[in-house]
Protein backbone atom coordinates (compact mmCIF):
# COMPACT_ATOMS: atom_id res chain seq x y z
CA UNK A 1 0.00 0.00 0.00
CA UNK A 2 1.22 3.49 -0.84
CA UNK A 3 -0.77 5.56 1.68
CA UNK A 4 -2.43 3.18 4.12
CA UNK A 5 -5.30 4.26 6.33
CA UNK A 6 -7.31 2.45 8.97
CA UNK A 7 -10.76 1.95 7.43
CA UNK A 8 -13.17 4.50 8.94
CA UNK A 9 -15.50 1.67 9.98
CA UNK A 10 -12.58 -0.07 11.70
CA UNK A 11 -11.29 2.98 13.56
CA UNK A 12 -9.67 1.97 16.83
CA UNK A 13 -9.70 2.91 20.47
CA UNK A 14 -7.71 2.05 23.58
CA UNK A 15 -9.39 0.19 26.39
CA UNK A 16 -8.84 1.00 30.06
CA UNK A 17 -6.53 -2.04 30.12
CA UNK A 18 -4.32 -0.50 27.45
CA UNK A 19 -5.21 -2.87 24.58
CA UNK A 20 -6.10 -1.55 21.13
CA UNK A 21 -9.38 -2.56 19.52
CA UNK A 22 -10.07 -2.29 15.79
CA UNK A 23 -13.10 -3.11 13.66
CA UNK A 24 -15.65 -1.73 16.13
CA UNK A 25 -17.29 -4.14 18.55
CA UNK A 26 -18.93 -6.30 15.85
CA UNK A 27 -18.27 -9.98 16.46
CA UNK A 28 -16.40 -11.51 13.52
CA UNK A 29 -14.74 -8.24 12.56
CA UNK A 30 -13.34 -6.65 15.70
CA UNK A 31 -9.89 -7.56 17.02
CA UNK A 32 -8.02 -6.73 20.21
CA UNK A 33 -4.25 -6.15 20.17
CA UNK A 34 -2.07 -6.16 23.25
CA UNK A 35 -0.07 -2.94 23.47
CA UNK A 36 1.97 -2.84 26.71
CA UNK A 37 4.46 -0.28 25.34
CA UNK A 38 1.92 1.93 23.56
CA UNK A 39 3.50 1.82 20.12
CA UNK A 40 0.59 0.01 18.46
CA UNK A 41 -1.67 2.92 19.38
CA UNK A 42 0.88 5.34 17.95
CA UNK A 43 0.89 3.23 14.77
CA UNK A 44 -2.90 3.32 14.52
CA UNK A 45 -2.86 7.10 14.85
CA UNK A 46 -0.17 7.38 12.17
CA UNK A 47 -2.20 5.30 9.70
CA UNK A 48 -4.36 8.21 8.60
CA UNK A 49 -3.63 8.05 4.86
CA UNK A 50 -1.26 11.01 4.83
CA UNK A 51 1.97 8.96 4.99
CA UNK A 52 3.72 6.26 3.02
CA UNK A 53 4.64 3.05 4.83
CA UNK A 54 8.28 4.17 5.35
CA UNK A 55 7.01 7.49 6.73
CA UNK A 56 4.66 5.67 9.10
CA UNK A 57 7.54 3.46 10.24
CA UNK A 58 9.75 6.50 10.82
CA UNK A 59 7.07 8.31 12.83
CA UNK A 60 6.45 5.34 15.11
CA UNK A 61 10.16 4.58 15.56
CA UNK A 62 10.82 8.23 16.44
CA UNK A 63 8.21 8.11 19.22
CA UNK A 64 9.29 4.66 20.41
CA UNK A 65 13.08 4.14 20.00
CA UNK A 66 12.78 0.55 21.18
CA UNK A 67 10.74 -0.28 18.06
CA UNK A 68 12.50 -0.81 14.74
CA UNK A 69 11.21 0.38 11.39
CA UNK A 70 11.10 -3.29 10.31
CA UNK A 71 8.75 -4.05 13.22
CA UNK A 72 6.41 -1.30 12.11
CA UNK A 73 6.46 -2.34 8.46
CA UNK A 74 5.60 -5.90 9.50
CA UNK A 75 2.75 -4.64 11.69
CA UNK A 76 1.35 -2.58 8.81
CA UNK A 77 1.49 -5.66 6.56
CA UNK A 78 -0.35 -7.70 9.21
CA UNK A 79 -3.08 -5.08 9.56
CA UNK A 80 -3.48 -4.97 5.78
CA UNK A 81 -3.67 -8.74 5.48
CA UNK A 82 -6.34 -8.78 8.21
CA UNK A 83 -8.48 -6.34 6.23
CA UNK A 84 -8.24 -3.30 8.50
CA UNK A 85 -6.56 -0.96 5.99
CA UNK A 86 -7.37 0.80 2.74
CA UNK A 87 -5.04 2.67 0.41
CA UNK A 88 -5.84 6.32 -0.22
CA UNK A 89 -3.50 6.16 -3.21
CA UNK A 90 -5.43 3.32 -4.85
CA UNK A 91 -6.32 3.87 -8.52
CA UNK A 92 -9.59 5.65 -9.17
CA UNK A 93 -12.61 3.41 -9.56
CA UNK A 94 -13.90 2.63 -13.02
CA UNK A 95 -17.45 3.25 -11.85
CA UNK A 96 -19.14 6.35 -13.23
CA UNK A 97 -19.90 9.29 -10.91
CA UNK A 98 -23.58 8.30 -11.05
CA UNK A 99 -22.73 4.74 -10.00
CA UNK A 100 -20.51 6.00 -7.21
CA UNK A 101 -23.37 8.11 -5.86
CA UNK A 102 -25.88 5.27 -6.18
CA UNK A 103 -23.71 2.67 -4.43
CA UNK A 104 -21.89 4.91 -1.94
CA UNK A 105 -23.79 3.60 1.10
CA UNK A 106 -23.38 -0.02 0.11
CA UNK A 107 -19.67 0.36 -0.58
CA UNK A 108 -19.04 1.50 2.98
CA UNK A 109 -20.76 -1.63 4.29
CA UNK A 110 -18.66 -3.79 1.96
CA UNK A 111 -15.57 -2.02 3.28
CA UNK A 112 -16.66 -2.76 6.85
CA UNK A 113 -17.35 -6.44 6.11
CA UNK A 114 -14.26 -7.02 3.97
CA UNK A 115 -11.41 -8.89 5.65
CA UNK A 116 -9.21 -9.20 2.56
CA UNK A 117 -6.20 -7.02 1.66
CA UNK A 118 -8.20 -5.14 -0.99
CA UNK A 119 -6.79 -1.67 -1.62
CA UNK A 120 -10.21 -0.05 -2.04
CA UNK A 121 -13.82 -0.96 -1.33
CA UNK A 122 -14.65 0.12 -4.88
CA UNK A 123 -12.82 -3.02 -6.05
CA UNK A 124 -15.58 -5.07 -4.43
CA UNK A 125 -18.35 -3.05 -6.06
CA UNK A 126 -16.60 -3.49 -9.41
CA UNK A 127 -16.55 -7.27 -8.85
CA UNK A 128 -20.29 -7.15 -8.22
CA UNK A 129 -20.87 -5.11 -11.36
CA UNK A 130 -18.88 -7.63 -13.43
CA UNK A 131 -20.87 -10.64 -12.16
CA UNK A 132 -23.53 -12.67 -13.96
CA UNK A 133 -26.26 -14.38 -11.94
CA UNK A 134 -28.97 -16.84 -12.96
CA UNK A 135 -32.06 -16.79 -10.73
CA UNK A 136 -34.70 -19.52 -11.01
CA UNK A 137 -38.04 -18.85 -9.32
CA UNK A 138 -39.65 -15.40 -9.07
CA UNK A 139 -41.98 -15.93 -6.14
CA UNK A 140 -41.54 -14.32 -2.74
CA UNK A 141 -38.03 -15.61 -2.06
CA UNK A 142 -36.79 -15.00 -5.59
CA UNK A 143 -38.46 -11.61 -5.84
CA UNK A 144 -36.79 -10.25 -2.72
CA UNK A 145 -33.43 -11.75 -3.74
CA UNK A 146 -33.67 -10.25 -7.24
CA UNK A 147 -34.73 -6.86 -5.93
CA UNK A 148 -31.84 -6.70 -3.44
CA UNK A 149 -29.22 -7.76 -5.99
CA UNK A 150 -30.39 -5.32 -8.65
CA UNK A 151 -30.50 -2.48 -6.12
CA UNK A 152 -26.99 -3.45 -4.99
CA UNK A 153 -25.56 -3.30 -8.53
CA UNK A 154 -25.08 -6.86 -9.76
CA UNK A 155 -23.94 -6.75 -13.38
CA UNK A 156 -26.38 -9.09 -15.14
CA UNK A 157 -29.36 -10.91 -13.64
CA UNK A 158 -31.28 -13.44 -15.74
CA UNK A 159 -34.60 -14.48 -14.18
CA UNK A 160 -36.61 -17.60 -15.01
CA UNK A 161 -40.17 -18.50 -13.95
CA UNK A 162 -42.99 -20.42 -15.66
CA UNK A 163 -46.01 -18.88 -13.92
CA UNK A 164 -48.33 -15.91 -14.21
CA UNK A 165 -49.15 -13.47 -11.43
CA UNK A 166 -52.05 -14.48 -9.20
CA UNK A 167 -53.88 -12.30 -6.69
CA UNK A 168 -52.78 -14.63 -3.88
CA UNK A 169 -49.12 -13.88 -4.76
CA UNK A 170 -49.40 -10.25 -3.74
CA UNK A 171 -49.17 -10.84 0.02
CA UNK A 172 -45.42 -11.61 -0.25
CA UNK A 173 -44.09 -11.20 -3.80
CA UNK A 174 -42.62 -7.67 -4.05
CA UNK A 175 -42.12 -7.41 -7.82
CA UNK A 176 -45.83 -7.43 -8.74
CA UNK A 177 -48.79 -5.05 -8.49
CA UNK A 178 -52.52 -5.56 -8.82
CA UNK A 179 -52.27 -4.47 -12.46
CA UNK A 180 -49.91 -7.42 -13.10
CA UNK A 181 -52.43 -10.14 -12.24
CA UNK A 182 -52.52 -12.51 -15.22
CA UNK A 183 -49.18 -11.36 -16.66
CA UNK A 184 -46.21 -13.72 -16.90
CA UNK A 185 -44.09 -13.27 -13.81
CA UNK A 186 -40.94 -13.19 -15.92
CA UNK A 187 -42.20 -10.15 -17.85
CA UNK A 188 -43.58 -8.25 -14.86
CA UNK A 189 -40.46 -8.91 -12.79
CA UNK A 190 -38.16 -7.81 -15.61
CA UNK A 191 -40.01 -4.51 -16.01
CA UNK A 192 -40.03 -3.81 -12.28
CA UNK A 193 -36.34 -4.61 -11.84
CA UNK A 194 -35.29 -2.51 -14.84
CA UNK A 195 -37.24 0.42 -13.40
CA UNK A 196 -35.40 -0.03 -10.09
CA UNK A 197 -31.91 0.15 -11.64
CA UNK A 198 -31.38 0.87 -15.32
CA UNK A 199 -27.61 0.33 -14.90
CA UNK A 200 -28.12 -3.42 -14.33
CA UNK A 201 -28.75 -5.74 -17.27
CA UNK A 202 -31.95 -7.62 -16.38
CA UNK A 203 -33.24 -10.34 -18.70
CA UNK A 204 -35.95 -12.92 -18.20
CA UNK A 205 -37.73 -15.85 -19.76
CA UNK A 206 -40.92 -17.75 -19.07
CA UNK A 207 -39.75 -21.35 -18.78
CA UNK A 208 -40.39 -24.37 -16.61
CA UNK A 209 -37.64 -26.59 -15.19
CA UNK A 210 -38.72 -30.20 -15.68
CA UNK A 211 -35.39 -31.94 -15.19
CA UNK A 212 -31.64 -31.46 -14.79
CA UNK A 213 -31.21 -30.96 -18.54
CA UNK A 214 -33.32 -27.79 -18.33
CA UNK A 215 -31.09 -26.37 -15.61
CA UNK A 216 -27.97 -27.34 -17.54
CA UNK A 217 -29.32 -25.59 -20.63
CA UNK A 218 -30.06 -22.44 -18.65
CA UNK A 219 -26.55 -22.37 -17.22
CA UNK A 220 -25.04 -22.91 -20.67
CA UNK A 221 -27.13 -20.25 -22.41
CA UNK A 222 -25.56 -17.01 -23.58
CA UNK A 223 -22.04 -16.00 -24.58
CA UNK A 224 -20.61 -16.06 -21.04
CA UNK A 225 -20.96 -18.43 -18.12
CA UNK A 226 -22.88 -17.49 -15.02
CA UNK A 227 -20.90 -16.90 -11.85
CA UNK A 228 -23.71 -18.07 -9.61
CA UNK A 229 -27.05 -19.90 -9.63
CA UNK A 230 -29.76 -18.80 -7.20
CA UNK A 231 -32.41 -21.50 -6.82
CA UNK A 232 -35.49 -19.82 -5.39
CA UNK A 233 -38.05 -22.34 -6.67
CA UNK A 234 -39.39 -25.24 -4.62
CA UNK A 235 -41.09 -27.15 -7.42
CA UNK A 236 -40.71 -29.78 -8.74
CA UNK A 237 -39.81 -31.52 -5.51
CA UNK A 238 -36.54 -32.83 -7.00
CA UNK A 239 -35.29 -29.45 -8.24
CA UNK A 240 -32.64 -29.02 -5.53
CA UNK A 241 -31.25 -32.47 -6.20
CA UNK A 242 -31.09 -31.61 -9.90
CA UNK A 243 -29.36 -28.30 -9.18
CA UNK A 244 -26.81 -30.01 -6.96
CA UNK A 245 -25.93 -32.52 -9.68
CA UNK A 246 -25.80 -29.96 -12.50
CA UNK A 247 -23.69 -27.52 -10.49
CA UNK A 248 -21.28 -30.27 -9.44
CA UNK A 249 -20.85 -31.12 -13.13
CA UNK A 250 -20.35 -27.52 -14.26
CA UNK A 251 -18.46 -26.28 -11.19
CA UNK A 252 -21.02 -23.52 -10.68
CA UNK A 253 -21.49 -22.13 -7.15
CA UNK A 254 -25.14 -22.07 -6.14
CA UNK A 255 -27.42 -20.92 -3.35
CA UNK A 256 -30.85 -22.21 -2.44
CA UNK A 257 -33.30 -20.83 0.07
CA UNK A 258 -36.90 -20.59 1.10
CA UNK A 259 -39.34 -20.80 3.96
CA UNK A 260 -41.32 -23.48 5.72
CA UNK A 261 -43.81 -21.95 8.08
CA UNK A 262 -41.83 -19.85 10.59
CA UNK A 263 -38.48 -21.27 9.39
CA UNK A 264 -36.50 -19.36 6.77
CA UNK A 265 -33.26 -20.83 5.46
CA UNK A 266 -30.48 -20.38 2.92
CA UNK A 267 -27.90 -22.94 1.79
CA UNK A 268 -24.53 -22.01 0.25
CA UNK A 269 -22.79 -24.56 -1.99
CA UNK A 270 -19.55 -24.37 -3.98
CA UNK A 271 -18.46 -27.54 -5.80
CA UNK A 272 -15.21 -28.88 -4.38
CA UNK A 273 -15.43 -26.82 -1.19
CA UNK A 274 -17.10 -28.41 1.81
CA UNK A 275 -20.06 -30.76 1.66
CA UNK A 276 -22.51 -30.47 -1.21
CA UNK A 277 -26.26 -29.97 -0.82
CA UNK A 278 -26.82 -33.70 -0.44
CA UNK A 279 -24.02 -34.03 2.12
CA UNK A 280 -25.77 -31.36 4.18
CA UNK A 281 -29.14 -33.04 3.81
CA UNK A 282 -27.83 -36.47 4.82
CA UNK A 283 -25.83 -35.05 7.72
CA UNK A 284 -28.80 -33.14 9.07
CA UNK A 285 -31.07 -36.16 8.71
CA UNK A 286 -28.65 -38.17 10.84
CA UNK A 287 -28.31 -35.38 13.41
CA UNK A 288 -32.03 -35.08 14.02
CA UNK A 289 -34.02 -37.79 15.74
CA UNK A 290 -37.62 -37.41 14.59
CA UNK A 291 -38.74 -40.60 16.35
CA UNK A 292 -40.42 -41.91 13.21
CA UNK A 293 -41.81 -45.41 13.04
CA UNK A 294 -40.42 -47.82 10.43
CA UNK A 295 -41.69 -46.89 7.01
CA UNK A 296 -42.68 -43.37 7.96
CA UNK A 297 -41.29 -40.47 5.95
CA UNK A 298 -40.42 -36.97 7.08
CA UNK A 299 -43.83 -35.73 5.96
CA UNK A 300 -45.30 -37.46 9.03
CA UNK A 301 -43.36 -35.05 11.26
CA UNK A 302 -43.72 -32.03 8.99
CA UNK A 303 -46.84 -32.51 6.87
CA UNK A 304 -47.20 -30.89 3.47
CA UNK A 305 -50.07 -28.50 2.87
CA UNK A 306 -51.78 -27.39 -0.34
CA UNK A 307 -49.69 -24.23 -0.08
CA UNK A 308 -46.90 -23.09 2.17
CA UNK A 309 -48.04 -20.66 4.88
CA UNK A 310 -46.09 -17.44 4.25
CA UNK A 311 -46.08 -13.69 4.74
CA UNK A 312 -43.93 -10.95 3.27
CA UNK A 313 -41.77 -11.29 6.38
CA UNK A 314 -40.83 -14.96 5.90
CA UNK A 315 -40.48 -14.60 2.13
CA UNK A 316 -38.44 -11.44 2.57
CA UNK A 317 -36.10 -12.97 5.13
CA UNK A 318 -35.36 -15.96 2.93
CA UNK A 319 -34.79 -13.84 -0.17
CA UNK A 320 -32.60 -11.32 1.58
CA UNK A 321 -30.51 -14.07 3.17
CA UNK A 322 -29.96 -15.42 -0.36
CA UNK A 323 -28.99 -11.95 -1.60
CA UNK A 324 -26.54 -11.52 1.29
CA UNK A 325 -24.92 -14.89 0.60
CA UNK A 326 -24.76 -14.10 -3.12
CA UNK A 327 -23.06 -10.76 -2.50
CA UNK A 328 -20.58 -12.44 -0.16
CA UNK A 329 -19.64 -15.10 -2.71
CA UNK A 330 -19.36 -12.58 -5.54
CA UNK A 331 -17.32 -9.94 -3.67
CA UNK A 332 -15.65 -11.85 -0.83
CA UNK A 333 -17.18 -9.52 1.78
CA UNK A 334 -17.69 -10.96 4.27
CA UNK A 335 -15.53 -14.06 3.75
CA UNK A 336 -17.88 -17.04 3.61
CA UNK A 337 -16.90 -20.69 3.76
CA UNK A 338 -19.44 -22.67 1.69
CA UNK A 339 -21.08 -25.94 2.63
CA UNK A 340 -23.69 -24.87 5.18
CA UNK A 341 -27.30 -23.97 5.77
CA UNK A 342 -28.32 -20.97 7.86
CA UNK A 343 -31.72 -19.80 8.95
CA UNK A 344 -33.99 -17.92 11.30
CA UNK A 345 -36.80 -19.46 13.36
CA UNK A 346 -39.42 -16.77 13.87
CA UNK A 347 -41.10 -18.90 16.51
CA UNK A 348 -37.92 -19.00 18.63
CA UNK A 349 -35.25 -16.48 17.70
CA UNK A 350 -32.73 -18.14 20.01
CA UNK A 351 -32.93 -21.42 18.10
CA UNK A 352 -29.47 -22.22 16.62
CA UNK A 353 -29.59 -21.36 12.94
CA UNK A 354 -26.34 -22.77 11.48
CA UNK A 355 -26.00 -26.30 10.11
CA UNK A 356 -22.68 -27.42 8.62
CA UNK A 357 -21.73 -30.98 7.73
CA UNK A 358 -18.49 -32.10 6.07
CA UNK A 359 -18.20 -33.70 2.67
CA UNK A 360 -19.13 -37.36 2.84
CA UNK A 361 -17.07 -39.99 1.01
CA UNK A 362 -20.28 -42.00 0.61
CA UNK A 363 -22.35 -39.07 -0.72
CA UNK A 364 -24.41 -40.27 -3.72
CA UNK A 365 -23.80 -36.91 -5.44
CA UNK A 366 -20.22 -35.84 -4.69
CA UNK A 367 -18.68 -38.94 -3.10
CA UNK A 368 -15.75 -40.61 -4.83
CA UNK A 369 -17.82 -43.51 -6.18
CA UNK A 370 -20.56 -41.20 -7.47
CA UNK A 371 -18.14 -38.86 -9.20
CA UNK A 372 -16.23 -41.74 -10.77
CA UNK A 373 -19.45 -43.30 -12.04
CA UNK A 374 -20.63 -40.01 -13.43
CA UNK A 375 -17.32 -39.39 -15.20
CA UNK A 376 -17.52 -42.85 -16.73
CA UNK A 377 -21.06 -42.15 -17.94
CA UNK A 378 -19.90 -38.91 -19.55
CA UNK A 379 -17.27 -40.84 -21.49
CA UNK A 380 -19.95 -43.03 -23.12
CA UNK A 381 -21.88 -41.44 -26.03
CA UNK A 382 -25.40 -40.79 -24.78
CA UNK A 383 -24.45 -41.92 -21.26
CA UNK A 384 -24.22 -38.59 -19.54
CA UNK A 385 -27.88 -38.17 -18.62
CA UNK A 386 -28.45 -37.17 -15.00
CA UNK A 387 -31.39 -38.70 -13.15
Amino acid sequence: MLRPRIKPEHSGYRTVDGTVRLGSVVYGIGVEIEDPDGWVWTLVAALDGSRSVPEVAAAVAAAHPEVTAADVVEAVADLGAAGHLEDLAAPATRLTPQEQERYSRGVTLLRWLDRSPARSAWELQERLRASRVLLVGLGGTGGYAAQALVASGVGHLHCVDPDTVDLSNLNRQPLYRERDVGRPKADAARDDLRALNSQVEVTSEQARVTGPADLADLLDAGPAAYDLLLLCADQPAEIRRWANRVCLDSGTPWIDGGYRGPLTTVGVHVPGTGGCWQCQRLGESERRDLGLAPGQGEEAASPRMPWNPVTAVTAGLSGLLIAHAATALLTGAPPMEPGFRFGVNLAALGDPGLERHPRRPDCPACGEAAMAAHSAADAIPGGGAVL
